[in-house]
């Protein structure tokens, strides 16, 4: 899932940038959510993963993740940021919890 974003976008070390899934904008019951109301979003799309951290060592360890997973992460993590209008995040590879498998 190649963009101009993920162009723009190189992530260091054990970083990803990843795209949050939008928040809902109502309930299942279908009462219409306000913004203060509306959950974070603790799912999103990898759009691109860094090269891994460098361990004491001295060797990179490989990422667990890709771009394209559909990934779970800590409620607070990272760090929001606009590019070209959109949303996205930059969080470090131990802020994600799963891999959303379909």
């Amino acid at each position: 899932m190649a963009t101009a974003t993920s162009n723009k976008l190189r992530p260091l070390g054990d970083r990803v940038v990843l795209k949050p899934t939008p928040r809902e904008e109502m309930t299942k019951s279908g009462i219409v959510l306000p913004d203060t109301a509306k959950e974070k979003p603790q799912e999103g799309l990898i759009i691109a993963a860094g090269p891994g951290k460098i361990g004491d060592d001295g060797k990179r360890e490989p990422m667990d993740v890709k771009a394209g997973d559909r990934v779970l992460y800590s409620k607070y993590a990272g760090t929001e940021f606009k590019v070209d209008g959109e949303e996205f995040l930059v969080i470090s590879s131990k802020d994600l919890l799963a891999i959303v498998e379909d």
